[in-house]
């Protein structure tokens, strides 16, 4: 088709306009719709149906949320952003089965703790059931001198829960030849909090199952009694190392020193496709994305991270922060962090710090200009900012609240399109937008990176930092639950 000079001039003109439009919060909120944030949480959705349910880290699930993130990033918006994937390995561990049969042949409710080594296949351990002394007040075979004495050779060990960490319980168990353990929860129900045996433990441990107080109530006495009741526990597990990647994606324009950065983990748990946790905070930011890529003139950098693996234990960003030289820790004047921000029954919670600045105040001036009340809490170390925090880059979150009643949903099967409260989402992204356009612009109230330990230097600082933020990222593991 042949252009006339004067439609040519009109095409000028439009695109000249459109490269000296510029950035301003009033724009980025505008640009926020309630539709497209629908449109990315239903691809997210089928991704996780197509691939066993889940979008978590080492399955087909996550590689493809990668896949879908980068089509936008590089693909449609790479005219306007730097995108890179920084890769990095982790320990994969999934129970693909657990189950009990007790001594009748009942089948028990089971779960299993994170890093569970597998029993022999297709049998599992049969063994008869070993009682063992209860001590609520210092916790039960928390400590060497409570086994003096105790012979669990080829038994089944029965210890209740509490205390101590689970880890410990089942070192001492094995010490004293035991094959297996079965721990008993200390409150009744089968809510139960999953603890993590610890990666540093792989090779090291027997196979383990969590059961239900009643449960262990039922068969004691007769234990007591003297009846040789034999249980079979089945471990399905895999443990290896596995690839996973973290997106970075940086506009092209603004001071390099000067970085605006937001992120939200792409990753979901094993047990579902993980919509609201945190395809929520991943929607939230990819439209922000595409909203900034529209506009000009703003003085600073915007950077958007996708993290992987934080269901694991905050890998990802933790990866990303280890590595980050004390230059380019400087250059990040800011980071938001947006994690579950669309719970069925929310919360408008703003989780902030000593050091966070102006940020949480951008984001609560937007929610109570739409008549919500905020919540404020400090940072609890269970999401990606906690990396931020450790290098004392000011930094701010969203949240809308985890389990019961905020989301009954929270790392179940259920985390879909159907567990999305659809206007606090909205206005949850609008109001992450809002606050990204005012810093993209202004860095006015924003403090000065606040150096955590400031008698370190060099190698030892780093080596304590390093220290710290593992720990972080196995707080976070152990907070997971699971829950029938």
């Amino acid at each position: 088709m042949r252009l006339t000079r004067a439609a040519t001039s009109t095409l000028l003109l439009a695109s000249t306009c459109r490269a000296n439009d510029p950035l301003t919060p009033d724009k980025l909120e505008a640009d926020i719709k309630m539709q497209e944030l629908q449109h990315v949480l239903w691809n997210l959705n089928k991704i996780a149906n197509d691939n066993g349910g889940t979008r978590a880290f080492g399955t087909p699930g996550y590689t493809a949320s990668v896949d879908f993130v980068l089509e936008r990033a590089q693909t449609r918006f790479g005219k306007h952003f730097n995108t890179y994937l920084q890769p990095f390995n982790h320990t994969f561990e999934q129970t693909k089965s657990v189950s009990v049969e007790g001594p009748k042949g009942e089948t028990v409710f089971v779960a299993s703790p994170q890093y569970n080594p597998g029993t022999p296949l297709p049998g599992g351990l049969t063994a008869s059931l070993l009682n063992t002394p209860v001590d609520d007040a210092t916790g039960s075979m928390c400590f060497e001198s409570q086994w003096a004495g105790i012979d669990a050779t080829g038994k089944l060990a029965l210890i209740k829960r509490g205390t101590c960490a689970v880890v410990d319980k089942v070192k001492f168990a094995k010490a004293k030849g035991a094959i297996g353990v079965l721990i008993y929860n200390q409150e009744p129900g089968t809510d139960f909090a999953v603890p993590t045996l610890g990666e540093a433990n792989i090779g090291l441990l027997v196979p383990v199952g969590i059961i239900p107080l009643e449960v262990a109530s039922a068969w004691i006495p007769r234990l007591a009694a003297g009846q040789d009741l034999k249980a079979t526990l089945l471990v399905d597990a895999i443990v290896e190392t596995r690839e996973s990647w973290n997106i970075i994606s940086e506009t092209k324009t603004g001071d390099p020193n000067k970085v605006i950065m937001v992120g939200a983990h792409l990753d979901s748990v094993q047990e579902g496709p993980g919509i609201n946790d945190d395809g929520s905070g991943t929607a939230a930011i990819l439209e922000i994305m595409g909203s900034v890529k529209q506009y000009d003139g703003y003085p600073h950098r915007i950077r958007f991270g996708w993290w992987g693996a934080e269901e694991s234990g905050l890998i990802g960003s933790l990866f990303y922060t280890n590595n980050l030289s004390e230059l380019e820790t400087d250059k990040i004047k800011y980071y938001f962090n947006f994690d579950m921000i669309g719970s069925p029954n929310p919360m408008f919670g703003i989780s902030q710090y000593i050091n966070s600045g102006i940020g949480p105040e951008l984001l609560a001036d937007y929610l109570e200009s739409k008549g919500k009340n905020v919540t404020y809490a400090e940072f609890d170390g269970r999401s990606d900012y906690a990396g931020f925090v450790e290098l004392g880059i000011p930094t701010a979150g969203l949240f809308t609240g985890d389990g019961a009643p905020w989301d009954p949903c929270y790392h179940q099967a259920c985390d879909n399109l159907d567990n999305i409260n659809w206007e606090a989402f909205t206005v949850n992204a609008k109001a992450a937008a809002r606050a990204v356009g005012v810093l993209a612009n202004s860095l006015v109230g924003v403090p000065p990176r606040q150096r955590s330990k400031p008698l370190l230097r060099g190698r030892d600082a780093r080596a304590d930092s390093v220290r710290r933020r593992k720990a972080l990222g196995e707080y976070a593991r152990d907070k997971k639950k699971v829950t029938v």
